[in-house]
């Protein structure tokens, strides 16, 4: 993957594809390749050109351990959409709709439309518990085990119809203990980022066209809060996925390409 000096740090990115250009922003503590497995896909098959980013906080891209803020995140995907060619479709899942919200405000030139799949503009105490636990676990050099870490994650992240299929459950365990570890000091950085403001007010200054995606048995983003990000954005239209988690453009992966690739179709 390139990668390039810009915004003040190291940003890793790839692209693929050709026609018009789609940067897909992941969400807390996960690297850009997430996209790959179906997204990024789907887009280059629909004619569009694939942008991918390892935010500020995920290796290879600079760490940043001395501190993230979401002012950094959107300066660093405006700096990214300038070096691969403005303006761009800009999609992003959780702490990555925010950065696609905040980008929108901020420099509503660089995008043609904005997409945001579990999106939120204020906090949800149980998610922010959630993330102080973790942060203290990382602090304290704790490491759950695998097993156990696994399982937490699926029962957080996967609907109860996913989990429902004990072979369709297995597989996403194996994944998750695969990938389970202690966190790094980017992540951590990242983790702590404030998420205390309630921007809905702020949303409502946003003009480009937005779609905004819910997922139905979504634990961390519950279904209002993304309807309350769509029904503060002037702009914006809500569609809603059933039977899928905060994983949902995992889970349901062809409805959420299938809405998708509509909506940043419509433009052309």
């Amino acid at each position: 993957m390139p990668i390039a000096s810009l915004n003040g740090i190291q940003l890793s990115y790839d692209v693929t594809g050709s026609g018009p250009l789609v940067l897909l922003v992941m969400g807390s503590g996960s690297p850009g390749r997430v996209w790959r497995t179906y997204q990024g896909p789907a887009l280059v098959k629909a004619g569009f050109t694939v942008a991918t980013v390892d935010n500020r906080g995920i290796a290879p891209s600079s760490e940043s351990a001395s501190g993230i803020t979401m002012a950094h995140l959107i300066g660093d995907t405006a700096a990214l959409i300038e070096h691969l060619g403005a303006p761009a479709h800009v999609v992003g899942t959780s702490m990555g709709s925010r950065i696609v919200a905040e980008l929108a405000l901020a420099r509503p030139e660089l995008l043609r439309r904005a997409v945001m799949f579990a999106a939120t503009a204020r906090p949800h105490p149980v998610t922010s518990t959630l993330s102080k636990g973790e942060q203290a676990l990382f602090d304290k050099g704790i490491q759950l085990p695998p097993e156990y870490a696994a399982a937490v994650k699926a029962m957080i992240n996967l609907s109860p119809h996913t989990l429902a299929d004990p072979a369709k459950a297995q597989e996403w365990l194996d994944i998750f203990e695969f990938t389970s570890g202690k966190g790094t000091p980017g992540t951590r950085a990242q983790a702590g980022m404030d998420r205390s403001q309630d921007r809905r007010q702020a949303y409502r200054g946003i003009a480009v066209p937005s779609l905004v995606v819910g997922f139905a048995d979504d634990q961390l983003v519950p279904p209002r809060f993304c309807r309350e990000v769509a029904e503060a954005i002037p702009t914006a239209t809500y569609a809603e996925i059933e039977r899928c988690g905060h994983y949902g453009y995992l889970e349901r992966p062809d409805e959420v390409n299938r809405i998708l690739i509509e909506f940043l179709s419509a433009t052309r």
